[in-house]
């Protein structure tokens, strides 16, 4: 028998989020319109699940350019779950010191920038040094994590810190430990997890709000939009002006020196 449904469940969460962590979002979404106005771009980054957070930021339909996915395969590709490119390599790969260094040197990263980083546990290395690899550049840093989930584990990194601790706005993803929420009659372990529900809510608010922050500023930016409500002219139109604006931005973040100026 199930003594809870999973949308009952997840509801009380989305709720949680909405009371909890407003003021957070907002905070974000400011930072976010001052990075895109200002020619910058918003990094966004994770591993594992979290990556489904930083593909719904952009590109998709209702998004906009200025949010600059990272997502590195060996360590969000493990649907084969066993063999090559299983999991057990993905979540080994993403406990490895040093990684996050590799992937920060492709980039410039400039005042006008900042990173979003998305980790449940907040506590393996790479999203750790990643938050550490921004900041030293002086870029600020959004952690999305479950506070719940990452004040229950131990620091793993040798700084003996979490990715909250380098994170200038901290949101909470308000999923419990083990992120799981429906218990089931015969099972012991619950099922159902939450986070990546939330993580999504969270991607979506700081998007809307950050397209009104820029509006408000005649700042009008190229939304990705279906040709059915928009037409195939238009749509094609607006696609084309996003990923030309996309390309721009990234082609100023990209590291082309050995030495970067």
């Amino acid at each position: 028998m199930l003594t809870d449904s999973w949308l009952a469940a997840a509801r009380r969460a989305l709720d949680e989020l909405e009371r909890t962590q407003t003021d957070a979002i907002q905070r974000a979404a400011e930072l976010c319109a001052r990075c895109i106005a200002s020619d910058g771009v918003v990094y966004a980054f994770g591993t594992g699940h979290s990556r489904m957070p930083v593909e719904e930021i952009f590109p998709r339909y209702g998004s906009f350019p200025g949010f600059h996915p990272i997502v590195e395969l060996s360590m969000t590709y493990h649907n084969q779950v066993v063999g090559a490119n299983g999991q057990r390599q993905a979540m080994f790969i993403e406990r490895v010191e040093g990684l996050a260094e590799q992937i920060l040197a492709n980039f410039r990263l400039r005042p006008t920038d900042s990173l979003m980083v998305f980790s449940v546990s907040g506590v393996n290395a790479v999203p750790v040094e990643m938050a550490i690899g921004a900041r030293k550049a002086g870029l600020p840093v959004i952690a999305v994590t479950s506070l719940a989930e990452t004040n229950s584990a131990e620091p793993v990194h040798p700084s003996g810190t979490r990715l909250l601790d380098h994170a200038d706005i901290v949101i909470d993803l308000c999923s419990p430990v083990g992120d799981a929420v429906c218990q089931v009659d015969g099972m012991r372990e619950p099922v159902g997890p939450v986070s990546t529900l939330t993580a999504v809510a969270v991607v979506n608010e700081i998007k809307v709000r950050t397209a009104h922050l820029l509006a408000a500023q005649g700042l009008v930016p190229p939304v990705i939009t279906s040709s059915r409500l928009v037409g195939r002219e238009r749509s094609s139109e607006l696609f084309e002006a996003a990923y030309l604006d996309f390309a721009r931005r990234a082609t100023g973040t990209l590291r082309t020196t050995a030495v970067d100026s």
